[in-house]
């Protein structure tokens, strides 16, 4: 082995053992970041900094459906606009979007784009409350309006996964030691039963399942369903991610040793 293959592999090393002890405030930063900037973007839309927000909305947009009647909105009306379907104490999202300029817009373009018209007429609450494309992509592209305020870069559900499993891991490192992964069938019933419940009979009523009526969930078990999944998360993971950072801790300081060196003087 050259000397600068043996170098290469020494910072190597090195950048390994640095990653596996400090893993936990690696990753707790990652999941602060990934949760704040959701409710930087609607600030910025509401301080008509729309091409910041946008690139925040771009940003997360691969990660999830974005969705307005199934977000989290600030600085509007209301914090939540579930679709009529779901039955809420809450004005229904078809209610304001046809008052809605902005959601107009989206509308009618993405009506011209699936459909190939022309000029079509603004929606109606009767046309919102039938599934359509248009109207999936226009609630997904809408990001918000002064009415209704902004949503934030994740819906409600992925917004609660993540708060929780980033609260989970501050707990997680709090107790770090007295922790032990919770047990994989409690996972499956209490972290997955419920949300995926949840997730799949609504999915199953839409196009092209069509199983059942439509039904859309109340916000508060959007919340909570994504909260409680977040937890388990956190409780079977990072236990597990512990361990394994410790293998490498443990393998890389036997194999410093043996070559002579002091692995925490480096």
């Amino acid at each position: 082995m050259s000397k600068q293959s043996r170098s290469i592999g020494f910072r190597l090393n090195i950048w390994v053992y640095k990653l596996a002890k400090n893993w936990l405030r690696i990753t707790m930063t990652i999941l602060a970041i990934y949760i704040t900037l959701p409710w930087v973007a609607p600030t910025l839309a509401k301080a008509g900094m729309n091409q910041a927000a946008n690139v925040l909305y771009t940003l997360y947009s691969p990660f999830c459906h974005q969705f307005a009647f199934r977000s989290i909105f600030v600085y509007g009306e209301q914090p939540f606009y579930p679709r009529g379907v779901a039955d809420t104490d809450y004005n229904p999202f078809e209610a304001y979007a046809v008052e809605s300029e902005a959601f107009i817009q989206e509308y009618q373009y993405w009506y011209t784009f699936y459909r190939q018209g022309n000029n079509p007429a603004p929606p109606t609450i009767d046309d919102l409350q039938e599934f359509s494309v248009a109207q999936q992509i226009a609630a997904r592209h809408f990001i918000g309006d002064d009415t209704v305020g902004y949503k934030t870069t994740l819906c409600a559900r992925d917004l609660a996964i993540y708060t929780m499993l980033f609260l989970g891991g501050l707990i997680y490192w709090r107790f770090r030691w007295r922790i032990h992964p919770i047990p994989f069938l409690l996972y499956i019933f209490a972290g997955l039963g419920p949300i995926g419940l949840d997730g799949f009979s609504q999915l199953l009523g839409y196009p092209p399942f069509n199983f059942w009526e439509v039904r859309e969930t109340e916000p508060i078990f959007r919340v909570a369903t994504g909260g409680v999944f977040g937890l388990m998360n956190a409780w079977l993971g990072f236990p597990y991610i512990e361990r394994a950072m410790q293998d490498t801790i443990d393998q890389l300081t036997l194999k410093f040793r043996q070559a002579g060196y002091d692995i925490d003087a480096l």
